[in-house]
């Protein structure tokens, strides 16, 4: 069957800051010359309902002193992070991109967004599912979601996330990670006995606390850990937290890159409420010194093999029906940077052979793949024209700049 892809991809020239009444953005349609009948190529998929679960209260065994410490900041002049119940108040000021993130002021996902936007406002909140929330009900303009570290792997919550709200991917930040020793003033790094941390920071900076003799002791984030200490004035203890958050919460550093891994980068994913492709008006960084030496023609093509595409589908039941899936992209010369496969929520098991009576039993998965090809080429849609074939349902998370300087 002979299939026409028929790009309908809309990009407009000035970003917009709310929705246009009665417009509508498809990412492609596919129609059969067989059938004559148009046939949508991006199926909805049904996520779970939000759950926000209630974490556990801190256990770190310690208590604030009554006196005031003279030397950490006034921490009532942060920030404080949205709850599910704030979600429905006024979205604020308006006169810059607001990005909201997960945690406190401090944490590494504020500091992303600052990377990608660095003038931008920065809104923290209480769980990922709140940043989500804040961007669909209009509170913020972006969200930040860290979706892989080099270290610890993939953040399979997040996966989740992405399936079950209806947000699009729109940049990439790789931050390279900097873990450090931070105490209250006047301290050295000797004197610390216990040091508070994520408890992913934490299994980070093994080898470089075992030689110090410190005690590790998990707190909620790195930036929670930073503000803990700096509000309990105890010299003994320290945290392991980000550049960042030593600024905000008056800590000094005893150390920087505690990291037992040098190469340590964790990878974000900035969502918006509507998808994009990659302008060719707005220069990378990579070619920003080179402009005056690049065509117009050539640099056009230059960021269209830039870009990156981010699917998530499900196959069909059958023999090699995962080996065709990804050879649609090999045949198109389309390198994959990436692929994580999740079980189904609800829908975790199925039969793999109809004769034994449902005896026999495997995991149905769901596939999030990465490509390196922008939905504006055409050989980008003709490969998920070609994967339509054996999947049961597909979705686009989004097409956006590859992160390539650092």
């Amino acid at each position: 069957m002979a299939l026409r892809c028929f790009p309908i991809w809309v990009c407009p020239q000035t970003p917009h800051r709310y929705p246009l009444v009665g417009r509508r953005v498809s990412l492609w349609e596919c129609s059969s010359s067989s059938s004559g009948a148009s046939q949508r190529a991006v199926t909805a998929v049904e996520g779970d309902g939000p759950e926000l679960k209630k974490k556990a209260s801190d256990e770190m065994g310690l208590v604030r002193e009554a006196k005031p410490v003279a030397f950490h900041r006034d921490l009532s002049m942060l920030p404080k992070p949205l709850s599910a119940s704030s979600l429905y108040s006024s979205a604020g000021d308006d006169s810059k991109v607001r990005i909201s993130f997960q945690g406190i002021p401090g944490a590494y996902s504020e500091t992303a967004a600052l990377e990608a936007y660095p003038n931008c406002e920065t809104v923290p909140c209480e769980h990922f599912e709140t940043a989500f929330q804040a961007v669909e009900l209009w509170l913020v303009d972006k969200a930040v979601l860290p979706i892989e570290n080099s270290v610890g792997g993939s953040i399979h919550r997040n996966y989740d996330l992405l399936l079950r709200h209806r947000l699009h991917i729109v940049q990439e930040v790789h931050l390279p990670v900097n873990h450090c020793l931070l105490g209250v003033p006047g301290v050295t790094k000797e004197e610390i006995k216990r040091v508070l941390s994520h408890p992913q920071a934490l299994d980070q900076c093994v080898n470089s606390l075992n030689d110090l003799g410190i005690q590790r002791i998990s707190a909620k984030d790195t930036a929670t850990a930073a503000q803990t200490v700096a509000s309990s004035g105890k010299k003994d203890v320290g945290a392991i937290a980000s550049v960042r958050a030593a600024n905000l919460y008056g800590l000094d550093i005893l150390a920087e890159n505690i990291q037992d891994d040098a190469n340590n980068v964790t990878r974000f994913l900035i969502l918006s409420r509507e998808p994009m492709i990659p302008r060719t008006d707005r220069p990378y960084k990579v070619f920003k010194h080179q402009l005056k030496l690049i065509s117009p023609r050539l640099l056009v093509v230059m960021l269209l093999f830039l870009c990156q595409t981010s699917i998530v589908f499900s196959l069909e039941e059958g023999p090699g029906v995962l080996f065709k899936a990804l050879a649609v992209f090999a045949l198109r010369s389309i390198n994959l940077s990436k692929i994580e496969s999740r079980p189904q929520r609800r829908r975790p098991l199925r039969v793999v052979d109809g004769s034994n009576n449902g005896s026999a039993k495997s995991f149905d998965y769901l596939f999030y793949i990465d490509f390196e090809a922008s939905m504006a080429e055409i050989r980008a849609q003709h490969a998920l024209g070609h994967l339509q074939e054996f999947t049961s349902f597909i979705r686009v998370l989004g097409c956006y700049p590859m992160d390539l300087v650092r």
